[in-house]
């Protein structure tokens, strides 16, 4: 009987860690592959003018990008040469619908966000340098009829080109 008898208590063996950098390094590599960097895609050109006083947004969550320029090659072809404009990955096409495609563009952006930090919203124009002003005119003139008033221009200040 003293063959089957339990001759004390053994200890769990120690759990191994060899494997967890091996982990850490595939969940940073699926992260990378996985994350959007960008929220819209360009499909226009644009070269930021440069500016001396520029004051830098605080918080980019609450900013609101409209892009206004010519359209890139591939797009050029179905939408012409001629300046357009861009909310999110959307083209405002045609002109006569800017007033209400702004107004859906805002809203949509307001959803996103408590309405607490509506008044704080920005609406961001970044737009080429060989724009003429009377499409940017249009623009400032839709978004002062939906009543949204906080509006910058994007620039560079120099020193960075994009």
């Amino acid at each position: 009987m003293a063959k089957f008898g339990k001759k004390g208590k053994k200890e769990a063996p120690g759990i191994t860690t060899a494997s967890l950098p091996d982990i850490v390094f595939m969940l940073l590599c699926f992260f990378m592959v996985v994350t959007k960097m960008r929220d819209a895609e360009l499909k226009v050109k644009i070269s930021v003018p440069t500016a001396t006083e520029l004051q830098k947004l605080e918080k980019k969550s609450l900013v609101s990008h409209i892009y206004i320029g010519q359209p890139v090659p591939s797009y050029a072809e179905v939408y012409g040469s001629a300046p357009r404009v861009q909310l999110n990955d959307a083209f405002v096409y045609p002109p006569a619908s800017l007033e209400a495609d702004l107004r859906e563009f805002i809203q949509n952006e307001k959803d996103k966000l408590d309405p607490r930090q509506h008044p704080a919203m920005t609406a961001a124009l970044k737009i080429d340098g060989k724009v003429k002003m009377g499409i940017v005119t249009d623009v400032k003139r839709n978004l002062r009829k939906i009543n949204f008033r906080k509006v910058s221009y994007l620039a560079n200040d120099g020193s960075k080109t994009e």
